[in-house]
């Protein structure tokens, strides 16, 4: 498939997202944690879709000239934010999922005012639909408004925790890894750290290479990691040098929404609990405070039941150091 001609965001996206978000949007909570000694743990969780791809989605549709329809493929979580989006302002909305997305996510999306299509078994398939499909297409990550929205995470920590950071999130297509680059840049005493699934190291594999690279997808529970970047995603130039990249498994994701919920009572998806399962794991160097992005809520019971019910150790781990 041709790339698309996609530019990468600058500090004018980052200022415009802000305009966006924060004019609908409270400030998620940033709340002390036990997972490391002064960690804070930056709850998307609370945001109004559950998760933290509402930002992208109203900086994107507000982006939109009038009139112009958006079409876009999801996981489940930016389908949510783009359907909020799309009931706040009134945009023509298409989301496109796979057959096989979380269906407590399917159904949430079906609830606001977009047309809902699924296509293909994975989410790959699901994108290459929907870039067929009429319409401005609003990639979950390879956009600049989207990847700006994301970052307006970091203008909330601007005024939430002053001084040195060490901002830690998940990694799936980039987008928020990226957004948080973008900010992280113009603040100047943040460290990123992004957290990828071992099974799918697309962003990373990229970063590395200095262009889009395939690599093999595994299977995983955390559906909101795994996946091969579009063709000429812009997300691992704006990443850079600026992030540390590192993976956890899926039973380390299962320990991290284990210790969530018994440490704070959070309920966290497993894309949402990536960060938590780095710092758990020992693989993340902290450079100032840390800070944990809890990215997503959106998960079945009987999926979250099974993952928090696995006999594993729960422990935190002050002295992690390696990624």
């Amino acid at each position: 498939m041709t790339a698309r001609a996609v530019r990468a965001p600058g500090p004018d996206d980052l200022d415009r997202a802000w305009r966006a978000v924060s004019a609908e949007l409270e400030p998620s909570p940033l709340v002390p944690s036990a997972l490391a000694p002064g960690a804070l743990l930056k709850l998307e969780t609370f945001q109004p879709t559950g998760a933290f791809k509402v930002r992208g989605a109203l900086a994107a549709v507000a982006a939109l000239p009038a009139g112009v329809p958006a079409v876009t493929a999801s996981a489940g979580n930016h389908g949510l934010g783009m359907g909020y989006a799309a009931a706040r302002s009134g945009a023509d909305v298409t989301v496109v999922v796979s057959t096989r997305a979380s269906r407590v996510k399917v159904d949430r999306i079906g609830a606001y005012p977009v047309r809902l299509v699924q296509h293909g078994l994975t989410y790959d398939e699901a994108e290459a639909h929907a870039l067929t499909l009429p319409g401005h297409y609003v990639s979950p990550y390879n956009d600049p408004a989207v990847i700006a929205g994301q970052g307006t995470i970091g203008r909330e920590l601007d005024a939430q925790a002053p001084g040195p950071l060490t901002v830690v999130a998940p990694v799936g297509g980039g987008g928020l890894l990226a957004g948080l680059c973008l900010w992280a840049r113009e603040r100047g005493d943040v460290r990123v750290v992004g957290v990828e699934s071992a099974v799918s190291r697309g962003v990373s594999a990229s970063v590395a290479a200095g262009r889009v690279v395939a690599v093999e997808v595994g299977e995983t529970f955390a559906d909101g990691l795994p996946g091969n970047l579009e063709a000429g995603s812009v997300t691992p130039g704006v990443i850079g040098d600026t992030a540390a990249l590192t993976s956890v498994t899926d039973g380390q994701i299962r320990t991290a929404m284990r210790w969530l919920f018994h440490e704070h009572g959070l309920v966290a998806e497993g894309a949402g609990a990536a960060g938590v399962a780095a710092v758990l794991a020992g693989q993340v160097e902290v450079a100032g405070r840390p800070v944990v992005v809890i990215s997503g809520r959106n998960i079945t019971v009987p999926t979250f039941t099974e993952a928090i019910g696995e006999n594993q150790p729960i422990r935190g781990n002050p002295g992690g150091r390696t990624a």
